[in-house]
């Protein structure tokens, strides 16, 4: 069973998704689970854009479930969280991590499990030949372009912590620097790959960051109750006591 993020209509672009609806929909999703048990399912397993703590809520108040495998937050799980019985799990983002889960199940129970939290090093693991052919030929007008190296890090950037990333302090150091401006505001987002210290960052580096459903910047005038109000607004967003209130991402 899918589920879609349910906070698509706030987090992004209205007019992106205008005849569409979203929002966390436990009875549908019961009937649902009740509808494929029904059926002769004997595992049920939710793929979820909610995010770690909205799952960890829906998986207590929907029954029936086996596995939610969740995504948004992007969180390493190293083992799931057992919420009554269904097991909660997020495996990272941007290709680190392989979460494997196996179910063994006899007459209609699952008797037991095994989840591995497996990271992903592709500098050991060959590479299918057809795929890599393929993203070569995709990416062959570009390449000189996304190849161009535009500096040497002397630190690790990297898009994730509550407050913020080191990959964020740097996107929103160049925004008050290209635009005078005394104070920066970027989305917390915590997906993108890290880069380590001393390696040459490239456009594809930057654009991998930045190139997302809403790049526009625009500069204007706030005062000091708007900026707070801002803040105030994300801080609820991301740290609200109910889950089912976060919407999650970083400051």
């Amino acid at each position: 069973i899918g589920q879609a993020f349910p906070y698509t209509k706030i987090a992004n672009p209205a007019h992106f998704v205008s005849d569409w609806s979203f929002g966390i929909r436990e009875g549908e999703l019961q009937r649902t689970v009740d509808e494929v048990a029904t059926q002769g399912a004997q595992l049920v397993v939710l793929l979820s854009h909610n995010g770690m703590d909205v799952d960890l809520k829906l998986a207590s108040r929907v029954r029936g479930i086996h596995a939610i495998l969740g995504g948004h937050t992007h969180d390493a799980v190293p083992a799931p969280v057992r919420v009554d019985n269904p097991l909660v799990t997020n495996a990272g983002s941007n290709g680190k991590f392989l979460g494997v889960l196996d179910f063994d199940v006899k007459h209609g129970a699952v008797r037991d499990y095994r989840y591995r939290l497996l990271p992903v090093f592709s500098n050991f693991l060959p590479a299918d030949a057809d795929m890599k052919q393929l993203i070569t030929d995709l990416r062959r007008p570009f390449a000189d372009l996304l190849d161009e190296p535009m500096a040497v890090t002397d630190g690790l950037l990297y898009r994730r912590g509550n407050f913020n990333g080191s990959f964020d302090q740097l996107i929103l150091e160049a925004l008050m620097e290209v635009n005078d401006a005394q104070i920066a505001f970027s989305p917390g987002f915590r997906w993108g790959p890290s880069i380590s210290p001393g390696q040459t960052l490239t456009r594809e580096d930057v654009m991998s960051h930045t190139a997302i459903t809403y790049p526009e910047v625009t500069v204007s005038e706030l005062s000091g109750e708007e900026i707070k109000a801002i803040l105030e607004d994300v801080c609820d967003n991301v740290f609200n006591p109910d889950p089912y209130y976060q919407h999650g991402g970083d400051m």
